[in-house]
């Protein structure tokens, strides 16, 4: 059998417990001094906890020797700071159960305690289970304290022998649900302190700060001064005495004090030097703003990882390259580590961007809006920190209630789809995603409860309503206006987003009849007539919020045929101030400046050029608002899956497509049956599972032939999939009614769905699966699959890949 090559794929930086950031890798034969130096370092105490016993002197060519190993048999990861080990993990395969290996930990001194036991089981435990073992069995002395709450606090499923000296523990690395939910809860952790330096910093270094305006490096000191940093600002400039007004230090390890954040703003051939003095100064998060890397070309891209593995191991995070630096609003930061030209205002939206360019345009832009931000990220490149990083921080952010994302990429697909149902339910978080706008990803996106949108001016114009106005309780919506055509236009505008302008209620009307101009019209739209007053305006606004069958009011207001916008204007916020659980919108069609008009402290009714966006982005919002008021479901536990003799068939098997008979008892292992059987009532159909680069496992369904191929008739959803997720699933498709109409037997179609998200959960080495044709029966029969196709790639560990921490995923 020959050697396994260097897995690569286990190569993954980290976060422990106190926030630090770490690298880990497997073992290779060139660390063999760092090793020794290593060992070397260690304690009398640490030692003996390692050899369970008094000290043994280890020579140092068996020291050497730990260096060498196989990577599937035996397999060493060790953690990096810097250029030195923190701490290594080791398994061996125990020769008479394969299933079975012994695993041992040992962390230097100056480490333990701040979280690398726990962040090496959660890779090691991962590594193992995709080589085949199923339990790592370790012993540790009874006064081993701090690894013995390593094992009993992992989640995993762990037995130990009775209390005595030396304990021997067993811990099964299947992916228990617990152990998922306390590696997700201490990434989370992790992330939001590994990013304080960066978002919240007490003192900041400006690397390449320069005498002259309008250039990067002084523009950044001085938004810094502009913006009210309160820490200390130390720009660095071996040719400057002063800048902005401050003292320029020649180099970063001059500073006075270890700064928490440093900007770089040098040529890119010396931003590696930049980095690299900022590691040994000590600095904890860096943001490289300098441009010239992987735009380049693949030796750009291959300098600018190298740069993130550097500062990953180093203990710092890194923003960038290729962007326009952080802001924070918020009044413990106040910070404005940017160049952009326009700081955002204060208020309530954060944004992560992954265009620098596109960053600077989008300040302005929201500036105009009148929209404020409490944080804007310019990740670019997003070698380190990425989406799913800011995501998690602004999730516990009191200040943050609506999160904006321009994204290519999301990192960790994975991480980013359940990192995004978590925070979905609390705060919406609207993407514009440059990708197609076909159904495939528009559904993932709303499974996943983002809020999707085509462009920016969308993007804008649905956080400009969900960050001053309650989402609507329903799709019924009120058209208010003073001009008949421009009414007509919204109401199409609201059908085509999904919202309903529905007859008013008979008081409703009783009371509008009485009220309002003689002329005006009693019906929904209101047309309040070109004479219609401020008056008239908050008589109509406060009798349909007060209607109990409307949702929603969009009021549209036609300056040329009426003058005093400002009344109506005063008359609308009365009204919204009067209902605050409803949200109003307005289009004043062709007034400047009226945004200004419809603001009155936190009272905020967003305005819109035309009516189209009013109507579009309050369909966006009563979406978003249906998907967070279902139902979530759960994940069932599935009787009759027998997952070690699923991995047991799949340990070791090449890439690429199984056999046809490999592919039909892996089914079986998870309880679906491939048998030929005749056609059933209604058409055939298919399932499948595909790897998403955005989200991850995909499972489609569709019905085989026309429909899939010519009408697009597919449904998708991302794993792991809900019991609600699988209902859902089978009964979204457009020919449903054909299926309901030829007794289609549902339930068995439901569980086949749960049974495959299960399976690639479970087995991340499938890479493709397909069930072609399945065959769908009349009530009261199983379903039917009558041909199966299993693609495996190289194995896999679903570790974080992007910079945020090493949970399982």
């Amino acid at each position: 059998m020959t050697t396994p090559p260097y897995p690569e794929d286990l190569e993954r930086p980290g976060l422990v417990r106190t926030g630090r950031s770490t690298f880990l890798r497997p073992i290779r034969p060139e660390d063999a001094d760092r090793l020794v130096a290593f060992v070397g370092s260690l304690s009398r105490a640490t030692l003996a906890y390692r050899s369970l016993g008094p000290v043994v002197r280890l020579r140092d060519d068996v020291i050497r020797r730990g260096a060498h190993v196989d990577y599937l048999n035996e397999l060493a990861l060790v953690a990096l700071a810097g250029e030195e080990i923190a701490g290594v993990v080791r398994y061996v395969r125990d020769p008479d159960e394969p299933e079975h290996a012994e695993v041992t930990f040992t962390i230097r001194d100056d480490h333990q305690s701040e979280g690398f036991g726990r962040l090496l089981l959660e890779h090691i435990a991962a590594a193992a289970r995709a080589r085949g073992i199923r339990v790592l069995e370790a012993d540790v002395l009874a006064d081993n304290t701090r690894m013995i709450n390593v094992f009993l606090g992992s989640g995993y499923r762990v037995e130990s022998g009775p209390p005595g000296q030396i304990i021997h523990f067993e811990i099964a690395v299947d992916p228990q649900t617990l152990a998922v939910a306390r590696a997700e809860r201490r990434e989370h952790t992790a992330v939001r302190r590994s990013l304080r330096p960066l978002l919240e910093p007490r003192s900041v270094a400006v690397i390449g700060a320069n005498r002259g305006p309008l250039t990067i490096g002084h523009e950044i000191v001085a938004n810094l001064l502009r913006g009210g940093f309160g820490g200390s600002i130390f720009p660095v400039n071996p040719r400057a005495g002063r800048i902005a007004g401050l003292r320029a230090y020649g180099n970063v390890r001059d500073l006075p004090e270890p700064p928490d954040l440093a900007l770089v703003a040098v040529r890119a051939e010396s931003v590696p030097e930049a980095v690299r003095e900022c590691a040994e100064a000590g600095v904890k998060a860096v943001v490289v703003v300098s441009t010239g890397f992987g735009e380049t070309g693949a030796d750009g891209r291959a300098t600018e990882l190298e740069l993130a593995r550097f500062a990953r191991a180093s203990g710092m995070r890194l923003v960038g390259p290729n962007c326009m630096g952080v802001v924070n609003t918020t009044p413990q930061a106040r910070l404005a580590a940017t160049f952009s030209p326009a700081l955002p205002t204060p208020g309530r939206v954060a944004m992560s961007s992954q265009s620098g360019p596109l960053g600077l345009a989008v300040v302005d832009y929201a500036r105009r809006l009148r929209l404020g931000f409490s944080g804007f990220v310019s990740v670019g490149h997003a070698v380190d920190v990425s989406t799913n990083d800011l995501l998690q921080w602004w999730e516990e952010d009191p200040g943050t209630s609506v999160i904006l994302l321009h994204v290519e990429t999301f990192g960790n697909p994975r991480r980013f789809a359940r990192v995004a149902r978590r925070i979905a339910p609390r705060k919406p978080i609207v993407a514009v995603h440059p990708g197609p706008a076909d159904s495939a990803v528009s559904s993932l996106f709303a499974q996943s409860g983002v809020i999707r949108t085509r462009s920016l001016q969308e993007l804008f114009d649905v956080a400009l309503l969900l960050a001053h106005q309650p989402p609507p309780p329903g799709d019924r919506v009120a058209v208010i206006t003073n001009a008949g055509g421009p009414a007509a236009l919204t109401v199409g505008a609201c059908a085509a987003s999904g919202l309903r302008v529905p007859a008013l209620g008979e008081h409703t009307r009783r009371a509008l009849g009485s009220a309002l101009a003689p002329r005006a019209e009693v019906s929904n739209p209101i047309d309040l007539t070109p004479t219609a007053t401020a008056a008239h305006y908050r008589q109509a606004l406060d009798a349909v919020l007060a209607d109990d069958g409307i949702d929603a009011a969009i009021v549209l207001f036609m300056p040329p045929l009426a003058d005093k916008a400002d009344e109506v204007a005063s008359a609308i916020l009365d009204a919204a101030a009067a209902r605050p659980e409803k949200p109003v919108v307005a289009s004043f069609l062709g007034g400047a400046g009226v945004a200004d008009l419809l603001h009155r402290g936190d009272l905020v009714v967003p305005t819109y050029t035309f009516p189209e966006a009013a109507a579009g982005s309050l369909g966006q919002a009563a979406a978003y608002q249906a998907w967070r008021s279902t139902p979530a479901g759960v994940v069932p536990d599935l009787p009759g899956i027998d997952a070690e003799r699923a991995r047991s068939l799949l340990a070791g098997r090449s890439p690429g497509p199984v056999s046809a008979r490999i592919a039909a008892e892996l089914l079986a292992a998870y309880g679906i049956a491939v048998r030929d059987t005749e056609p059933g009532p209604g058409p055939d159909a298919f399932l499948s599972v595909s790897a998403d680069p955005v989200f991850g496992p995909v499972v489609a369904f569709g019905l085989t032939g026309d429909y899939a191929d010519l009408m697009a008739d597919v449904a998708y959803r991302v794993t792991p999939l809900t019991d609600r997720d699988a209902r859902e699933m089978v009964r979204s498709l457009r020919a449903t009614p054909l299926l309901e109409s030829r007794g289609v037997e549902f339930a068995a179609l439901e569980e086949t769905v749960l049974r495959l998200s299960a399976m690639v959960e479970d087995l991340p080495e499938i890479e493709a699966l397909e069930l072609r044709p399945v065959r769908l029966l009349p009530a009261g029969n199983d379903m039917a699959v009558a041909g199966a196709g299993v693609a495996v790639a190289h194995a896999t560990i679903r570790l974080t890949a992007d910079g945020t921490g090493g949970g399982v995923s």
